[in-house]
């Protein structure tokens, strides 16, 4: 049986594919890529290795020995009764979408604070004002719940606007590469809230992480404050922040939801003081988070094949 390997990935350029293609063949295997999960069902039966965002295809591939998602979030894959088969190692895209999902949060945070959704829509009806009241990110107190490649992606492009401070809060309390003026554990983070303007939160779906931030710990933040999710919904208890949200203390910029996708009866769209982006901030869109996410790809495929070790390896016990 020839070794296969079958990638789910059409934002990749012919480029990246021949680069994946040839690689394989270096080490015996035979790499063929479809548009869709559809169209690679089929073929999945005697795959070894996958690689993309479509976990239904575990199901389907007995003979899988590894799979490595095409995305930073795993929450998806760490089911293990979606395999068919037992033992598979599963290994993450983590690294790749610092730069894309930074920019956006840097695009929505000066979004809000400078009020651009209300001076679009006064221009969309031809209405020429001006002097609404905004605010800035220099001097803004910002905490980042999420210290990982996102967390010091965001640090490290806010840190030109010169705000006052940026907290990094992780499970450690360490500081990676000293990206934040100072980090603490997350068993203080109701210390720091009371003291953060800018709340920025990248952290992945875990029973850990689930309703981190409820009614007790969104109280804690200062009238104004701006809450921006670029992680997974279920940190936040949505319904606990709309109230804030309508009562007007708190703003909001969600990339992500409880439920995705939003259904068009969902409450939150109308929410005032909220801006709703969806799920769009990691996507694959932009073309150095795919040539990025090859790159990774590659390195790993010559740690699978040469026998070494693998990175970004994803422990299903803990869904990170």
């Amino acid at each position: 049986m020839n070794r296969k390997l079958i990638a789910v990935m059409p934002e990749m350029t012919a480029k990246e594919e021949e680069a994946i293609r040839s690689a394989a063949e270096q080490y015996g295997i035979e790499a063929s890529f479809y548009p869709t999960a559809e169209a690679a069902m089929p073929h999945v039966e005697d795959a070894e290795i996958l690689f993309g965002f479509s976990p239904e295809l575990a199901s389907k591939a007995p003979n899988l020995k590894w799979y490595c998602t095409s995305s930073a979030g795993v929450d998806r894959f760490t089911d293990r009764s979606i395999y068919a088969a037992e033992n598979v190692i599963l290994t993450s895209s983590s690294g790749a979408y610092g730069t894309t999902i930074a920019e956006h949060a840097v695009m929505v945070i000066l979004e809000v604070l400078r009020r651009q959704g209300e001076y679009t829509e006064l221009v969309s009806s031809h209405i020429w004002k001006r002097g609404l009241p905004v605010r800035s990110i220099y001097r803004s107190r910002i905490t980042l719940l999420g210290t990982g490649d996102i967390g010091k992606s965001c640090a490290e492009r806010l840190k030109g606007f010169r705000p006052a401070c940026m907290i990094g809060v992780n499970h450690s309390g360490n500081n990676p590469q000293n990206c934040f003026d100072r980090a603490v554990p997350v068993s203080q983070l109701e210390e720091v809230l009371p003291e953060t303007d800018i709340l920025i939160l990248s952290l992945p779906k875990t029973d850990e992480t689930y309703h981190l931030l409820k009614e007790q710990q969104l109280s804690l933040l200062p009238e104004g404050a701006l809450v921006v999710n670029v992680g997974r919904g279920t940190v936040i208890d949505q319904k606990a922040l709309e109230q804030e949200l309508r009562k007007g203390r708190l703003y909001a910029a969600l990339d992500v939801f409880e439920e995705e996708p939003l259904g068009p009866e969902a409450s939150i769209w109308d929410c005032p003081n909220l801006l709703i982006t969806p799920h769009c901030s990691g996507d694959l869109s932009l073309a150095s988070t795919v040539e990025e996410t090859v790159r990774l790809f590659l390195e790993n495929l010559k740690c699978y094949a040469e026998g070494k070790p693998l990175k970004r390896i994803i422990d299903f016990d803990k869904g990170y």
